[in-house]
């Protein structure tokens, strides 16, 4: 599941754009952007799916 913000951004197809445009940035740095927040969710989602429940953690 890391996987799929490692591979997006290497998908030259998705951002081979100047238009259209956010508050005036071209479409290029908005999305690098997006990425950037897809790989925060998604490193969120693989942390909470492989993490311990609170109640079952060991302490050492």
């Amino acid at each position: 599941m890391l996987i799929v913000p490692a591979v997006v951004p290497l998908l030259m197809f998705l951002y081979n754009s100047k238009e259209p445009r956010l508050f005036g940035f071209p479409f290029f740095y908005w999305l690098q952007l997006s990425f950037i927040l897809l790989s925060v969710a998604t490193t969120v989602l693989v942390y909470r799916m492989t993490s311990a429940p609170k109640g079952n953690r060991d302490v050492a």
